[in-house]
């Protein structure tokens, strides 16, 4: 029955024995048979993607998942853990275009979205085997028999019931906001994927740009006459007056249509003394937050205040627009004014109609005195600030930058990537004599946490659920978690739900779960459809049979009948597919395709006992589980969570393809065996700290115990 004992031990050798015994005797399935009628435990388990292998970090949750649910085990616990893959999304549609040698979502479309997204479907497949046996090798049980598999029908069909239950209770909204954007994959992303691609010590100008004062056209009777009659007085001496505004984003100031201040702060006009390029002294006069004159000046006193005034007594004051927007040649539908929340664009109406309210200053509360000069420049197209200033004061709006991030219209500049353009605008305004001071601003900038492209916060139409709403229930809904750490409750996980956005759902990609909403083009209402059955129901012209496929284009070629009184049109689907954490957060209902069946299952596990991922998961998984569970359900989706630290390589830096220092947990494995790994993912620090790994470390550590 057993064999001889040798000194000589080889646990790699040992571990094939024990996964060979583990899988002719089924332990696994026994273990689970024999606690049924005990209390059951659940684990969810995050949904990996298989179009690449698994790595190091991959390993470090699956181990912390196996010791709790063994020990769940041996106390008594029928202990489900179901399998489950994450099969849509940009991560799939990235590595196909790098495959198809694709660049452009026009050469996807061209290539066909139907072959398209028949490579994506392959891919996500790929490496399963890879998973399969990794998972097998380092001891983790957990069901890939019956694994949930997001783009399945069935599962598509439980994220369209949950859309429809949003938005039947209004939560499910199309609106107009200055969404991140990735210019590359030419989409929007919601706030907890920006989250994860941020840079820090990024590099950007910064510039004061200078404003001409157009007094001619400056009638407000509400401005302060004082100031109106300092400002003639230097215009009639043959000077120009400026106000100065401050942007790290000099991309924006073709698309300016506003200045903003603070009402309650006070602003001066100075004489500024400089000298130009030929050594000639000349006077500046400039208009600017007193608070931050040395500042903007960079520490010079050489200034004489002429005026001072309070913000609330410079509203209406009009300028020159830097760039004349009716010169641009700008494409259809790029010029607009807000008229009652809303932005007409209609191309008859003439330039005093669209920018009446527009190249003038307006009063903000959100203007600060922190930095800049106490001026800022408003560019609705680009902003959620500025967009909502625009809503408000009725401006113009102008759109300059087409959604691949490239500047359009006849500017000198055009047909460059707005971060490529920043150079040639502020040479435009050097020789013009408006740029005041230029220099360099380091910051923290979101980038796209898939392809790396810096994201252009842009005004356009998306769909968003509204979160926001639901802000109390999901801050009180977390105070029932129990986080280990317990820091993260209030700290990362709390911090982000207290400063919660609506969550911006909608992608304009190809792989995905198609959003379920149909639109005439008629008379332009919208239906949301909530099952396969309902849109059965409402087709022209649905397909039959087992080869129905919900995924684009297939989705796309069904029509409605519109059922608006005396319209006749046939309504077609939304091109937008659903963000890929919506997939994966609707796990808990999807996996058992509830509520069309599994009601029991799911009754009896939601929510998980347990889930266990690394800490950036507080701005993915975890959020759009705890943010389903809440809108659905007003519970938690999990009630016990471990948040993990992340790998560091032997010298603790991030573990990088880029650098080379990953390091293939196969590799060793077969050095030292599972349970080294093991032991050192789950010993070597705190689970909530990071942990530095190499091959060295694990032996080390290994050889101290064993």
């Amino acid at each position: 029955m057993f064999k001889p004992a040798t000194n000589r031990v080889n646990f790699p050798t040992i571990d094939t024995d024990v996964l060979e015994f583990w899988e002719q005797n089924k332990i696994f399935e026994r273990s689970f048979k024999d606690k049924a009628g005990g209390p059951k435990f659940m684990l969810y388990e995050g949904p990996p993607t298989a179009n690449g292998n698994p790595g190091i970090h991959h390993v470090l949750a699956r181990v912390f998942k196996d010791v709790i649910c063994r020990y769940k085990t041996m106390k008594g616990f029928q202990c489900v853990r179901k399998g489950g893959w994450d099969t849509h999304g940009l991560p799939v549609e990235l590595e196909i275009e790098k495959e198809l040698g694709l660049k452009s979502k026009k050469e996807i479309e061209e290539y066909g979205i139907k072959e398209f997204n028949e490579q994506c479907k392959t891919s996500v497949f790929k490496y399963v085997k890879e998973w399969e046996q990794l998972t097998s090798r380092i001891g983790y049980w957990v069901d890939l028999e019956d694994p949930y598999v997001t783009l399945h029908n069935s599962y598509i069909e439980s994220g369209w019931w949950i859309l429809k239950t949003l938005w039947d209770q209004g939560l499910l909204y199309e609106g107009r906001r200055a969404t991140p954007h990735c210019p590359r994959c030419v989409t929007s992303l919601s706030s907890h994927e920006v989250a994860l691609g941020y840079k820090d010590n990024t590099r950007d100008p910064s510039v004061f740009v200078k404003f001409i004062l157009d007094l001619d056209r400056t009638n407000d009777s509400g401005i302060c006459n004082d100031f109106v009659e300092t400002l003639q007085q230097i215009v009639n001496a043959g000077n120009l007056a400026h106000f100065v505004a401050w942007t790290t984003t000099p991309w924006t100031l073709p698309s300016n249509a506003a200045l903003a201040i603070n009402k309650d702060e006070s602003y001066v006009v100075i004489k500024f003394a400089t000298t130009d390029e030929d050594e000639v002294n000349e006077n500046q006069y400039l208009v600017m937050a007193e608070k931050l004159v040395e500042a903007v000046l960079d520490g010079s006193d050489d200034y004489e205040i002429l005026f001072t005034a309070i913000g609330s007594d410079l509203e209406g004051v009009c300028y020159t627009p830097l760039f004349d927007p009716s010169d641009a040649d700008l494409p259809p539908g790029a010029l607009g004014v807000f008229q009652n929340g809303s932005i007409n664009s209609d191309s008859n109406l003439t330039d005093n109609e669209m920018f009446q309210n527009s190249f003038k200053v307006h009063t903000a509360d959100w203007v600060s005195m922190s930095d800049g000069s106490g001026i800022v420049h408003i560019a609705p197209a680009f902003g959620e600030d500025d967009l909502a200033l625009g809503r408000e004061k009725g401006i113009g709006f102008i759109q300059t930058v087409d959604l691949q991030g490239t500047i359009t219209g006849n500017y000198s500049f055009a047909n460059k990537f707005v971060k490529n353009a920043d150079k040639e605008i502020l040479s435009d305004l050097q020789s013009r004599g408006l740029l005041l001071r230029d220099g360099t601003y380091r910051h923290t900038y979101p980038f796209c946490w898939r392809c790396d492209s810096p994201l252009l916060y842009y005004a356009k139409s998306s769909w968003y659920i509204r979160t926001t709403q639901k802000k109390e229930a999901l801050v009180q809904g977390n105070q029932k978690i129990n986080w280990y750490p317990e820091h993260v409750k209030n700290g990362r996980f709390g911090e982000w739900l207290q400063n919660n956005v609506d969550w911006a759902v909608s992608r304009e990609r190809y792989w995905g779960t198609p959003m379920p909403i149909w639109e005439c083009p008629e008379c332009l209402v919208q239906t949301c459809v909530g099952s396969v059955e309902e849109l059965s129901n409402l087709a022209l012209n649905m397909p039959v049979g087992e080869d129905l496929d919900l995924h684009r284009p297939f989705i796309d070629e069904i029509k409605i009948k519109c059922e608006v009184e005396n319209c006749n049109g046939a309504m077609t689907r939304i091109p937008e597919v659903m963000d890929a954490w919506f997939d994966s957060g609707a796990m808990p209902f999807a996996q058992f395709h509830y509520p069309f069946s599994g009601e029991e299952n799911f009754n009896t596990q939601f929510p998980a006992d347990y889930i266990c991922e690394a800490v950036d998961q507080t701005r993915g998984w975890f959020y759009s589980l705890h943010a389903l569970g809440t809108l659905l359900k007003n519970q938690p989706a999990y009630n016990n969570v471990i948040c993990l630290g992340l790998i560091l390589d032997e010298k603790g830096q991030k573990m990088s393809k880029r650098i080379g220092n990953i390091v293939e947990p196969m590799s060793v494995l077969e050095i030292h065996g599972a349970d080294a790994l093991r032991w050192y993912l789950f010993t070597a620090s705190h689970p909530g700290e990071s942990r530095r790994f190499s091959e060295r470390l694990v032996g080390e550590v290994f050889r101290k115990m064993m």
